[in-house]
């Protein structure tokens, strides 16, 4: 099994978050040494790992400018339990909410699903296997051989060698055509097992879908397993029946162990708009603000390192890594409670976008917006061209209009882009010319009017 964590060193943890996000080095960098320090740390020996404490660290930048797009390649590179949750969805204990625990609840889950997957992976092989001989059981049942009359008892093994041949004979047959795909169509009837439950409903301060339980664990042994019988093709009733036997595979008791581990050891929560939970110091004591620094107050002690109930058992949060994320528009990083801030002691301010950053972003990401509007006007089967001045127009207009509106970044782009292809989209099957040049003039045509109109920008734009 892999190891958790990346190995990658940080110029290329930087190296690869740079195919998707452009500038904000000084982001890249801090991110990037703080996943490798966690890499690091399972390096060190035993008595000392436990007390090297992981460093977090607070994004802060307006909105638009790859917090969260660092947060998702981050995720992908990280190859540890990675969840990334919005600060502004918690609220404060005897509020009527998710309260801050159920993000490691919710890590927990996805590091389950992160090592079961992987252990489903290491035995699909068999899995298929043994969905193959199930399959065949289905449609070469086993010949069940009478008994014999004593007196034929000693022709009796012959007769039922025979019987055998001729059946393995037949399987070896329908092996063939079922590895071939020649009975993918055909149908089959399998016994599958009915989730229904008894309703009832259960009152408590956390709602027992909120701690993560399940009907099934808690009153399974109690009430017998219903099954029924459905009608699939042969093709689906192996997708289903290799599923079932890969969990049949898999001890759950070793991933859940294995994935505890990893969450506790190399676990990484983004936790987003943490600004929405810090109060400004001349702002009224009453009303929300009670409840947000409730909320900084119930973050702490996770933050700090505490212990969690989940349904996989006890999970300590003390070396989980958070990253947080804010604009801080309205409030400052000073606002948050002095604990909460001393739990976060590195900051990184990201910057604005200029021109030519939108230029970049347009143009250079593997999943470059450009890039992406060509792909889907090929499957329309036309073809469209940008001029490098179009490019620069669009990302002229993106600043201008970022500048004088609220300025939401890179998102500005989606937004321009949509109402400069609306007609070729909406057009597109229909067109009779399947190349399209969009120039600078085209640009200008399309947005001049919004762009000058002051009351028309603030709603198009």
């Amino acid at each position: 099994m892999p190891k958790p964590g990346s190995e990658l060193t940080p110029k290329q943890i930087v190296k690869e978050l740079d195919k998707y996000i452009i500038g904000q080095n000084a982001a890249k960098r801090m991110v990037a040494i703080a996943l490798r320090n966690r890499w690091r740390r399972q390096q060190v020996k035993a008595e000392l790992r436990e007390e090297i404490m992981p460093n977090n660290i607070i994004l802060i930048g307006p909105t638009g400018v790859g917090k969260t797009e660092i947060s998702r390649r981050l995720a992908k590179l990280a190859q540890a339990p990675f969840s990334k949750v919005e600060a502004s969805k918690f609220t404060e204990v005897g509020y009527v909410g998710r309260d801050v625990e159920s993000m490691i609840r919710d890590l927990v889950d996805i590091g389950v699903n992160m090592v079961r997957e992987e252990m489903v992976q290491a035995v699909q092989s068999k899995a298929n296997e043994n969905a193959i001989e199930r399959v065949l059981d289905l449609l070469v049942p086993k010949i069940k051989i009478p008994a014999q009359p004593r007196p034929l008892e000693e022709s009796a093994p012959s007769v039922i060698e025979s019987a055998e041949e001729r059946q393995e004979r037949t399987r070896e047959k329908f092996r063939e055509k079922l590895l071939a795909g020649e009975l993918d169509e055909r149908e089959v009837e399998l016994d599958m097992s009915s989730e229904n439950f008894p309703m009832m409903q259960i009152f408590s301060p956390v709602g027992i879908e909120e701690l993560g339980l399940n009907m099934r664990e808690l009153f399974g042994n109690l009430m017998p397993k219903r099954t029924k019988k459905r009608k699939l093709k042969i093709k689906e009733a192996l997708n289903i029946l290799r599923q079932e036997e890969a969990q049949k595979l898999i001890d759950m008791d070793v991933v859940t162990r294995e994935a505890i581990h990893r969450v506790e050891n190399s676990g990484i929560i983004f936790l987003d708009e943490i600004d929405k939970i810090a109060s400004s110091k001349g702002s009224s004591t009453y009303g929300p603000d009670v409840s947000r620094e409730g909320v900084q107050r119930d973050l702490l002690p996770v933050v700090e390192g505490t212990t969690v109930l989940t349904k996989y058992g006890m999970v300590r949060t003390d070396h989980i890594l958070f990253i947080a994320s804010g604009a801080f528009h309205i409030t400052k990083p000073s606002d948050l409670i002095p604990e909460l801030q001393g739990r976060f002691p590195i900051r990184v301010e990201l910057e604005s976008l200029t021109t030519e950053d939108f230029i970049r972003i347009l143009t250079e990401p593997e999943n470059a917006l450009i890039k992406q509007y060509v792909e889907l006007l090929k499957t329309e089967g036309i073809h469209i061209d940008f001029t490098p001045d179009a490019i620069r127009e669009i990302a002229e207009i993106a600043s201008f209009v970022n500048s004088k509106a609220e300025n939401i970044g890179a998102r500005r782009l989606h937004t321009i882009m949509s109402k400069l292809l609306e007609n070729i989209l909406f057009e597109a099957p229909d067109l009779e010319s399947k190349e399209i040049l969009i120039d600078k003039e085209f640009v200008r045509n399309i947005l001049k009017n919004i762009v000058e109109d002051e009351d028309l920008r603030k709603y198009i734009l």
